[in-house]
This record gives structure tokens, C-alpha cells and sequence, in this order.
């Protein structure tokens, strides 16, 4: 039987996942229970913020130490993300295929897993957008609401971990969500009506449970801010954000090729030969424009 500690208790210390974060006071949740707290100023002098998802200990009834985190995002700031759900719609809006490599990339830099959940599947055929993805090695999951193992298998991908949904406006998360579990169908209003425009000043984030354990983090809309507010990937790491890339990097001539314009690029030709989508390469090499123009500032900040 666990012991049940009282967090405000002089010499206490509690260890929890922050699940709410808003107007400095953030929600631990723990063994012993459910409990807000505000943060130490230690933290802010040191340039740190907690953050959702972040694993803390508390103690005398304040946060006292941040335990390391595996990744974070800058905007919506969240912590120890296991995975990363595009909603991407096949029909108004149509998909943006250059953004959501941006934004792929960036989970994969951040070694958390991306997962591409296409909706409005009846209105479009999403046979080339899935097979794209699945060359490219990316789970992809169809949801039909007319056949519920569709949304069962999202929801399947869900349990134990924690994970954040992200897609345009209009892609369909907050419906998906409800479909996912019921019981979140009060809180998904919630962050469409009350927080979905207001996100980008609020900075609210908030982990809600799902069915089966688990967390789910709903955010912004990606179309609506710059991927360089979730983080920038220097030009030479861009490669390695692309997964299907992995088998022919090293196999080019030049040994600091760009996979951009180089003679005998192992990479290029693989994409001339079929084995990677002509869109992934198309994207990486904008991407990788994009990159070459950052000034050395740009890559500090982050």
C-alpha cells in the first residue's frame, strides 16, 4: 500500500507530472492526488519555466526541482511528449504538404513519433497522401466515422502515452477527439471556444486522461505560427529529420553533400528510382533553402 504524502507538510516531497499549467500556478498530478502549486523563483532567475508534462518533485508545498526532460515544445509549451497526431483533412482545407513536412521534421528532431491521421476521407480519395506517408515510414491512420475500428485504432495508439494533437482549423481534431473518447466531450468545447483563439497569448496547455490511461493535449492550429516557434533545425541535422533518408545517407560521393544539387548523390537518385516520395525531397530541399538563410542569432535562441 502506497503512503499518501501531504504536500504542504514542512519536509515533504512529492514527486508528479504537471497536467495544467495557467497564470503561474500549475496542477501536479501524483500518487497522493491532485494538488496546484506555484514554482520556486529560482526557476525564473534561471531562465526556466515548467512546463505541462513535466515531471517535478515538490517540496513544503512548492515546486522545487524540474526532473530532465526527453523533449519539449517551445509553443505550446509542452514536455515529455511520446508522440505528435496531424489531423490532416483531405477536403477544405485540402492538405498543405510542404507545412506538414515542416512540422514532421520537427517532431523527429525532437524524437518524438509523428502519426498522420487523415479525416474527411468520403469527400477525397486520400490513397496518394497515404501512400506517400507510408513510403516514407509514417503511421497513417484513415478515420471514417461510419466505421468505428477506424477511430478505435486511433484510440488504440493513444493508450499509455502522452501525446498532442495538432492539424489546420477545420481538420477535424476536436470531432475526432469526441469520438475517441466521450467522456472528453465537455473539455474539447472547452478548448474550441475558449482557448482555440487565445492560445497563442494564454500559452494554456493542458493534459487531459483518455480512456484506457494515457494523456492527449489538444493545440493551436499549425497553419496559424511559424514552425520556428516550435523549434529550428540547423541545415546539416535536416537530413536526418527525414526517416526514409536514413539508408542513403553516407552513400553519396562528397562526404558534405547537401542532397540538394550534387552529382552522384545516393539520395537523389533513390528519389529518381521511386524509393523516396518526390514530395518529401521536394520539401526537404525548401526546407533546407530555408535553413542556409538563418542567421547564426536565429539558431542560438533555441
Amino acid at each position: 500500500m502506497q503512503t499518501r504524502i501531504d504536500p504542504m507538510q514542512t519536509g515533504s516531497v512529492l514527486t508528479g507530472t504537471i497536467i495544467k499549467a495557467i497564470g503561474g500556478l500549475y496542477t501536479v498530478e501524483s500518487p497522493s492526488g491532485v494538488f496546484d502549486f506555484r514554482a520556486r523563483g529560482i526557476f525564473r532567475n534561471r531562465g526556466q519555466s515548467p512546463m505541462v508534462g513535466d515531471r517535478v518533485q515538490v517540496k513544503n508545498g512548492v515546486i522545487d526541482q524540474l526532473l530532465p526532460r526527453k523533449n519539449n515544445l517551445i509553443r505550446p509549451p509542452l514536455a515529455n511528449l511520446d508522440q505528435l497526431l496531424f489531423v490532416v483533412s483531405m477536403y477544405k482545407p485540402a492538405p498543405n504538404l510542404l507545412l506538414l513536412d515542416k512540422f514532421i521534421a520537427i517532431a523527429e528532431y525532437k524524437q518524438i513519433t509523428p502519426i498522420l491521421v487523415v479525416t474527411k476521407a468520403d469527400l477525397e480519395d486520400p490513397a496518394p497522401l497515404v501512400e506517400i506517408y507510408q513510403k516514407a515510414g509514417i503511421p497513417v491512420y484513415v478515420v471514417e466515422y461510419a466505421i468505428p475500428r477506424t477511430v478505435d485504432a486511433v484510440a488504440a495508439c493513444l493508450r499509455g502515452k502522452v501525446s498532442a494533437f495538432t492539424g489546420n482549423s477545420g481538420a477535424g481534431k476536436s470531432t475526432l477527439l469526441n469520438a475517441i473518447d466521450a467522456s472528453l466531450q465537455l473539455e474539447t468545447g472547452s478548448i474550441s471556444e475558449k482557448l482555440g483563439r487565445g492560445r497563442h497569448t494564454t500559452r494554456h496547455a493542458q493534459l487531459y486522461p483518455v480512456q484506457g490511461g494515457g494523456y492527449v493535449a489538444d493545440t493551436p492550429g499549425f497553419s496559424t505560427f511559424e514552425t520556428n516557434q516550435y523549434d529550428i533545425i540547423r541545415k546539416e541535422e535536416l537530413a536526418g529529420c527525414f526517416r526514409e533518408f536514413a539508408p542513403y545517407l553516407g552513400q553519396c560521393r562528397f562526404q558534405d553533400c547537401c542532397h540538394t544539387a550534387e552529382r552522384n548523390c545516393a539520395l537523389r537518385q533513390a528519389v529518381e528510382d521511386g524509393e523516396i516520395p518526390r514530395s518529401r525531397y521536394e520539401s526537404y530541399c525548401r526546407m533546407f533553402e530555408e535553413a542556409k538563410g538563418l542567421k547564426e542569432w536565429e539558431l542560438k535562441k533555441n
